[in-house]
């Protein structure tokens, strides 16, 4: 990254400290990238104004966003009512912006003096001559910082919006959801929509669906800026199970992050999405992996992250809805990812790839990939994905799906027929069916009896802690 795009993360976050601790996190988030976004549509108007003129048809055909006179940084004076007045300019000016931007600047509760210094601070920003590189494309890199940096800060709330840019970039690069109709229903601030549009050889359309009102909002400013349409998100912010908004979609990739183990959820027993059973009340893991199957399109493709006790789960149903769906032969490939990636959580994940599509040689097959010795720790608590980590699982896919130079590597991938499946109660844990890396010949070496162990640990602490759950939720109905 150029050194002037760095320094002008380097501002803007400095610049968002000026109102730290004077509201809640989500609010501070909301404002910050508020003046930022306005600020951005500011320069990249004035960047246009002396060839375009005042001409609002001649910038949407530039898919440039028009900002009226006095919604101009120029012409803002940083008190709230002011900046109010500037969003609405814009929303009104900018279908695509609709009840998108926040006016939330001249309430009673905002500290005026600690907004007109942020306002001056930001105004020192500029979003155009970083060596010649485009306002929007320096915008999509603050704006994902940004996103990372509150992720960091706000701890275990921010999983609500954001995933880990490592996860994101390995369900991409397995799916390739480069045309068609991509799908995401828990879709936060739009990452997968970004990375996906990021990549894309052909023409998508993206349709989302989220049910926090302030998170909803960051994902259509996130779609604006990376020149997404974002008309796919919807009017509104909705609960995807309560409010479902797009019922009749029929998705080519669905990528999803659905919060994990979520109890309270709204569940309805005669739901046609439940067509391999009822999910049970107290877990949504199997009600989010029916839904995104109800919204595949007949050669449709799939990547879900979910709780590890998702590969296994036994109780209250969750084993016969698994079992289901792996005898339907929907399951293409198990990745358990290393532990540590999520920030926001300790619960150990996996991902679900499904297809409706599968290729004839992997029909009655199951790709197993063990994944939890990839990684790099970050610090002592997070751990991120290398390109070189989601080069080799895709690459792994990619070779299994196509034959091409595919070969089972013990200890990390294997191809296994329905059948053994249905032998290991259909549990999809891939360290049951991948084994022991080998290291040639005579006694196995220590270090590999080592992660060996240290793997079957894992999983039989990741059930201990997935039991003590269902223990802890029939007590509580006793109770």
């Amino acid at each position: 990254m150029p050194g002037s795009a760095k320094q002008l993360q380097d501002i803007l976050w400095r610049a968002a400290d000026k109102l730290r601790g004077t509201m809640d996190a989500a609010r501070f988030k909301e404002f910050v990238l508020g003046l930022v976004f306005l600020k951005y549509v500011s320069d990249a108007f004035a960047e246009r104004h002396a060839e375009l003129g005042e001409d609002p048809a001649a910038y949407r055909a530039e898919n440039v966003f028009w900002v009226p006179p006095d919604a101009r940084w120029d012409r803002l004076t940083g008190d709230g009512a002011g900046l109010d007045a500037a969003m609405d300019a814009i929303m009104r000016a900018n279908p695509a912006l609709s009840g998108v931007l926040p006016k939330i600047f001249g309430r009673d509760h905002v500290d005026q003096d600690r907004l007109r210094e942020l306002t001056a601070l930001i105004g020192g920003a500029r979003f155009t001559g970083h060596g010649g590189r485009p306002a929007r494309d320096v915008l999509g890199e603050v704006y994902e910082f940004f996103l990372e940096r509150f992720a960091r800060a706000e701890g275990k709330r921010a999983g609500e919006f954001y995933t880990p840019a490592g996860v994101v970039k390995l369900l991409v690069a397995v799916l390739q959801p480069y045309h068609g109709r991509v799908y995401d229903p828990c879709c936060g601030s739009g990452g997968m929509f970004v990375q996906a549009g990021r990549e894309h050889t052909g023409d998508i359309t993206v349709h989302g669906q989220e049910a926090n009102e302030r998170t909803w909002r960051l994902a259509k400013m996130n779609l604006a800026i990376h020149g997404i349409d974002p008309y796919g998100l919807g009017d509104r912010w909705a609960d995807t199970f309560a409010d479902d908004r797009h019922p009749d979609l029929r998705a080519d990739f669905v990528l999803a992050n659905p919060p994990f183990n979520m109890s309270d959820w709204s569940r309805r027993e005669d739901d046609p999405r439940w067509v391999y059973g009822t999910p049970p009340r107290g877990n949504a893991n199997f009600a989010w992996l029916q839904h995104i199957i109800a919204r595949l399109g007949e050669h449709g493709s799939a990547g879900v992250v979910l709780a590890n006790g998702s590969m296994s789960a036994r109780t209250a149903g969750e084993g016969a809805i698994r079992r289901a769906i792996v005898e339907d032969d929907l399951v293409t490939c198990m990745v358990a990812l290393p532990a540590n990636l999520f920030r926001t959580t300790a619960i150990p994940a996996c991902v679900w790839f499904l297809s409706r599509d599968k290729p004839p040689h992997t029909r009655g097959r199951v790709l197993f990939v063990d994944a939890r010795g990839l990684g790099t720790m970050l610090d002592r608590t997070e751990r991120v994905l290398t390109d070189a980590d989601i080069a080799r699982v895709a690459g792994t896919f990619h070779a299994w799906k196509t034959t091409t130079g595919y070969e089972d590597t013990p200890g990390f991938c294997r191809s296994v027929p329905l059948e053994e499946i249905a032998a290991q109660d259909h549990s999809l844990s891939p360290g049951r069916y991948v084994g022991a890396a080998t290291a040639g010949p005579g006694a196995e070496p220590h270090a590999d009896r080592v992660a060996r162990l240290t793997k079957v640990l894992q999983e039989r602490l990741d059930e201990s802690r997935r039991l003590e759950a269902v223990l802890r939720e029939q007590l509580g109905l006793l109770g």
